[in-house]
């Protein structure tokens, strides 16, 4: 499901600096909440970060999401769809609609 150029294009990246050897869940897990906190970092004093700052950062986010699901052999996009059934059962729409109430509380 996912776009394979962009699953080559990092998997090409990598290799080409030999980066792979670094790339081991535990690694990527890490890097995935340091970038996560860099992007949150960009709402820091406001609700209106800087949009390029904000894509640049989410870019980061997604990389590493995409090299973790790759070292798992798993498709991300296959993860979201599965993952959005289970959400969809916890929060059927005549329950959640318009709102943010967690699952166990509606």
């Amino acid at each position: 499901m996912t776009d394979d150029r962009v699953l080559t294009a990092l998997r090409e990246f990598a290799a080409e600096r030999n980066w792979g050897q670094f790339h081991s869940p535990e690694n990527l897990a890490k890097s995935i909440s340091i970038e996560a906190g860099e992007l949150l970092e960009c709402f820091q004093w406001g609700d209106s970060g800087d949009a390029e700052a904000v894509r640049l950062e989410l870019a980061d986010v997604l990389t590493y999401c995409f090299f973790l699901a790759d070292r798992l052999g798993e498709d991300p996009g296959e993860l979201i769809l599965k993952k959005l059934e289970i959400t969809r059962a916890k929060y059927p729409v005549d329950k959640a609609y318009g709102k943010s109430t967690k699952y166990d509380r509606l």
